[in-house]
């Protein structure tokens, strides 16, 4: 095998990094300037500070990527790769939801669909590739956090 044929299969995980890096834009788009937005919110004790959630962020979203791109290797475009971008758009959106219009409650909505979706990708990638379903994990943790903050906030605002 030649160097470049061993280099060809990575090739096709850059339109993983590329539907993740449009989500993260989105997120990013629905944040900038929002900062000292989210620091008048109310809320609870064990918020994290907001300089924490872009490097989460950023490592999660390469977790995302690697998984869908692992999944796609192996069987291509199944329904366990529909969850994958639903959940997907759920993450684009909940953050110009959010913050861009302030809608706490419907900010919440969309991230416990989003969560339950990050559920069935894992359910459904498990049988496909292992390491794939527990890449999504940590991603998974941090929503159900941010589900919490989210229904933290909505009350307390």
């Amino acid at each position: 095998m030649t160097s470049h044929a061993a280099r060809r299969p990575y090739l096709s995980l850059a339109p993983f990094g590329a539907a993740v890096a449009v989500a993260a834009l989105a997120g990013g788009l629905g944040v900038a300037g929002t900062a000292s937005e989210y620091q008048s919110l109310r809320q609870p004790p064990w918020a994290p500070p907001s300089w924490l959630f872009g490097p989460v962020w950023t490592l999660l979203y390469v977790l995302i990527a690697v998984a869908g791109w692992l999944v796609w290797r192996r069987v291509g475009w199944t329904p366990a790769l529909t969850a994958y971008a639903v959940q997907l758009v759920l993450n684009a959106i909940w953050t110009p939801i959010f913050f861009g219009f302030g809608q706490y409650g419907l900010a919440l909505a969309d991230i416990i669909v989003m969560w339950l979706m990050i559920g069935v990708t894992v359910f459904l990638f498990r049988p496909v590739s292992r390491l794939a379903a527990g890449l999504l994990l940590p991603y998974w943790a941090w929503v159900t956090f941010a589900t919490a903050l989210n229904a933290w906030i909505w009350h307390a605002n």
